[in-house]
């Protein structure tokens, strides 16, 4: 099978599998390459595979779709990171966190001060006007 998993900024995995393992809104599932072709939502968590001589490969991932279609098994995610073991993905995942609690901090201060200086300025007009 060929697994490709797509954030929207990178293609994360492009490589040819014999055994993918997801946590779908459904329960869990392992898919080899005769399963029957079928779309799910996939819950954020760690998708699993297997291919050629590296052994089991780790990605956390955020809300997904995945569509088994023949022998591919697409998946888009929102978010995705990919590690040799959990330890690894769990400190990604936190710094990936912490990197956009950061960002989301620093977005709203900006917000916070643009609308500061927007209401400073309608009464500045106001206050012109009268």
């Amino acid at each position: 099978m060929r697994l490709k998993l797509q954030i929207p900024t990178e293609i994360v995995v492009d490589e040819d599998v014999f055994k993918v393992s997801v946590d779908a809104l459904d329960g869990s599932r392992t898919l080899l390459p005769r399963h029957i072709d079928f779309v799910t939502t996939l819950v954020p968590g760690i998708l699993t595979f297997e291919g050629g001589d590296q052994g089991e490969s780790l990605v956390a991932i955020d809300d997904a779709v995945l569509i088994k279609r023949g022998a591919e098994v697409l998946v888009a995610a929102r978010r995705a990171t990919r590690g040799t073991s959990l330890g690894e993905l769990q400190q990604k995942v936190a710094n990936e966190f912490e990197s956009r609690n950061e960002q989301e901090r620093k977005s709203r201060t900006a917000a916070l001060k643009l609308e500061a200086g927007l209401v400073r300025r309608f009464l500045e007009i106001q206050e012109g006007s009268a």
